[in-house]
This record gives C-alpha cells, sequence and structure tokens, in this order.
C-alpha cells in the first residue's frame, strides 16, 4: 500500500481511538485536532474569544430562551449575536450557532469578536475550510490572537495539512510560550502523522505546565497508550477519570492496536507494561 494511504488510513484509525478513549469521560480532545462526533471538537480548548453570561453558567436553556429573545429583538445588534451565538454554540446547538454568527456578521462587518467566534462554530460544524478562511478576518498581521492562531492550526490538522498548522501552533506560542493548550493541539497534529515520540514529547510539555487541564492529560495518555504503556496510560487518564473507567479506557486502547496489527498496520512499537 502506498506510504499516503497508509498514512491517511493511520490518521483515521487515530480519530476512531481517540473518539473511543476521550468521549468515554466526555473529555474533549484539544482543538478538535482527533476530533469525534461525541466531542465537542474546537469548542472549549483556546478559551472564549468573546463574553459570557453568569447566567449562561447557571442555568443555559434559561439563559438561551433570554438570549434568544433579545438577539430576535434586535437581529442587527453585534453584542447580542454574539452572545446568543455562543450559547447555543456550548449548548451543542452547532448549526443553529453558525446561522446566528453568519447572520450578525453580515449584519456587522468587519466585527472581529463575531469573525472569531463564527469562525470557532464553522469549526465545530464541521466546515474547516470556511472557518480558516473566516479566522483569517478575525485578526490582523500585526496583531495576532494566539488563540485563533490555535483554531486556525486545528482546521488546517482537519484538512490534512499538518505541515501549516503546525506554523499556526508555532506563531500561537511565540505569543503565549508554553501555553498548554496549543502545545496540546501541536503534539496531536504530530499524532495524526504518526510521530508519536515527537507528539508525546510536546505533550509532556504542555502537561508539566500548571495551568494543564484535563483534556491535555487525556491526550497524553492517549498518546502513551498508543505506544504500549498501557499502565503508564492509564496512572496518567486516572487522575482525572473514575479507575474504572480509566482502565476500560486503556483495555479499549489495547484492543483497537491488537485489531490494527491484525489488519496489518503498524503501531507504535514501545515496551510493553
Amino acid at each position: 500500500m502506498p506510504l499516503k494511504r497508509q498514512n491517511a488510513g493511520f490518521s483515521m484509525r487515530m480519530r476512531s481511538v481517540a473518539r473511543s478513549f476521550a468521549s468515554v469521560a466526555a473529555i474533549a480532545l484539544l482543538a478538535g485536532t482527533v476530533a469525534g462526533c461525541k466531542t465537542t471538537s474546537l469548542s472549549d480548548v483556546t478559551g472564549s474569544l468573546g463574553p459570557r453570561t453568569a447566567a449562561a453558567d447557571a442555568d443555559p436553556h434559561r439563559a438561551i430562551a433570554a438570549l434568544g429573545e433579545r438577539y430576535r429583538a434586535n437581529p442587527r445588534n453585534a453584542d447580542a449575536g454574539l452572545r446568543y451565538g455562543q450559547a447555543l454554540r456550548a449548548n451543542g446547538q452547532r448549526a443553529q450557532a453558525v446561522a446566528v454568527l453568519e447572520q450578525a456578521t453580515i449584519a456587522n462587518p468587519g466585527n472581529k469578536p463575531l469573525l472569531a467566534a463564527y469562525g470557532r462554530a464553522l469549526a465545530d460544524n464541521g466546515n474547516f475550510q470556511q472557518a480558516f478562511d473566516t479566522l483569517s478576518r478575525a485578526h490582523t498581521p500585526e496583531n495576532p490572537d494566539w488563540r485563533i492562531l490555535s483554531v486556525q492550526g486545528a482546521a488546517l490538522d482537519q484538512l490534512g495539512r499538518h505541515r501549516d498548522a503546525r506554523g499556526y501552533y508555532e506563531a500561537a506560542l511565540k505569543i503565549a510560550p508554553g501555553e498548554p493548550t496549543v502545545l496540546s493541539n501541536l503534539g496531536m497534529s504530530y499524532l495524526l502523522t504518526r510521530d508519536l515520540a515527537q507528539a508525546e514529547r510536546v505533550l509532556r510539555q504542555a502537561y508539566a505546565n500548571g495551568k494543564a487541564d484535563a483534556r491535555v492529560r487525556q491526550n497524553l495518555a492517549l498518546v502513551v497508550g498508543l505506544q504500549g504503556r498501557f499502565a503508564e496510560a492509564q496512572d496518567i487518564a486516572a487522575r482525572d477519570l473514575p479507575a474504572e473507567e480509566a482502565a476500560a479506557n486503556v483495555a479499549y486502547l489495547k484492543d483497537m492496536l491488537r485489531n490494527d496489527s491484525g489488519r496489518g498496520g503498524a503501531p507504535a512499537r514501545a515496551a510493553r507494561s
């Protein structure tokens, strides 16, 4: 089989592994680089690109209803469109969020917070090229936003443009050195091209940062497990998951790697635990 097809197959399998490994605990893989149908894909990685309300955190359904009323009363109001679109995104109403934010950006051309939110909503919805193009208009070369650069990188990874994606992550890291969410995205980018050693190196940098969250740790656990170090992967995963869930995730990963090897794949070799 040609190398290009082998790599494409590996990336698809890694998405499947990552989806099952992380979504058991409803943990989103960072920036959706290895997005799955049960993860939030690009939604909770780079921090908010716009304001949130305390009400949205306390009672999201009531907040969405109130924000929707405000938006419908004046659909050309940029703040109303932004807040309503973000609330819809947070509630998993991706297509509706795209529709609201699209109309808001049409009514307010050049509004960068709206463009940023619209771009992220497009990425959530799987419109990766359009997301990338929209996010390119959400900041300027002379005043780049590392959060947007990171999401652009993740969109490029989803489009298979891994080298280009890493350029965006590196640019983000120049603005925010050591930022664990960006490092995690970069690590998962290396996972998609089968460079597991480099993926682990970068993810360990993210893991060592005091700001690293559960998603960083689960990504590291995934990459460690893919190299066959299952006990270590389970220990990392267990920092955030109940012990039985961490064990179940690793057991699933073992099974996936065993099946991959049986189909003639070439999973990464490492010392077995």
